[in-house]
């Protein structure tokens, strides 16, 4: 199972070699505008509630964008995904999408010898 961890923004992991390459997978999140919601969230930080107690549309669709990109890496045999990055867009509706993407790799453990 590929574990959230295994999942960095680096192009090489300190203390692993990459045994395989599967190439650049993406995993894609969007979300039509919701005033109601945008509503509420206004509403909270009025009141004083916490930033993690109140997502922004983009912090939940990343999560999502990464969740993907996990699936899409596992599906593929991978124990790892290097070289993560995003990209997020608003259209003018107020529609937003996150893109996540990366290199899927199997990385191995060098020995010390």
């Amino acid at each position: 199972m590929l574990a959230h961890e295994d999942i960095v923004t680096l192009d090489q992991l300190e203390g692993f070699r990459t045994l395989q390459t599967f190439g650049r997978i993406s995993g894609t999140a969007s979300r039509p505008r919701n005033r109601l919601r945008s509503t509420f969230r206004s509403l909270g930080m009025l009141i004083g509630l916490a930033g993690t107690e109140v997502l922004t549309d983009a912090e939940q669709l990343r999560a999502e964008a990464l969740e993907g990109l996990r699936k899409r890496g596992e599906s593929l045999g991978a124990n790892a995904v290097i070289g993560v990055q995003f990209f997020v867009s608003e259209g003018d509706d107020g529609e937003c999408q996150v893109v996540a993407f990366g290199e899927a790799v199997v990385v191995g453990k060098i020995e010390d010898t």
